[in-house]
């Protein structure tokens, strides 16, 4: 998997939970919304390996992780995100509702519609989402 397929799948799963969300199937779309992020991060990660290099094997194992903080401090945007923070309140309320996420949430049978539409709004907004704060950085 590449920096390209990562950024590809970051829409796949976006436009698949935008379907998803518009069925009323809110757990998928939760589901999928949070993994467009993790694949968000992880093209931003991607910038850190060049090509032909003998992988970083610390890198590489805290790559492999489901939790966005983490992958925010691998991706080394923990300053970025708090300027970020500082100038867009919206962005920082943005963040605060999509840190939370987990892929444990696959086995969650119960997820309220606010609560995704939220997501939703949190990673999509055009002005302040957290995935259009993303692509700056992959």
């Amino acid at each position: 998997m590449n920096k390209i397929d990562l950024q590809i799948l970051v829409e796949i799963r976006v436009k698949e939970a935008t379907v998803l969300l518009e069925n009323e199937c809110y757990q998928g779309a939760y589901y999928l919304l949070g993994y467009a992020l993790e694949c968000a991060f992880k093209a931003c990660i991607t910038k850190q390996v060049r090509e032909n290099d003998f992988p970083n094997k610390q890198l590489a194992n805290a790559s492999h992780t489901h939790k966005l903080s983490e992958l925010l401090g691998v991706a080394g945007l923990k300053k970025k995100l708090s300027e970020q923070e500082n100038q867009d309140e919206n962005f920082k309320l943005n963040w605060a509702v999509a840190k939370d996420w987990s892929e444990t949430a696959r086995y969650d049978p119960v997820i309220e519609e606010t609560k995704v539409k939220d997501f939703f709004e949190a990673i999509t907004n055009d002005q302040s989402g957290v995935l259009k704060w993303l692509k700056n950085w992959w």
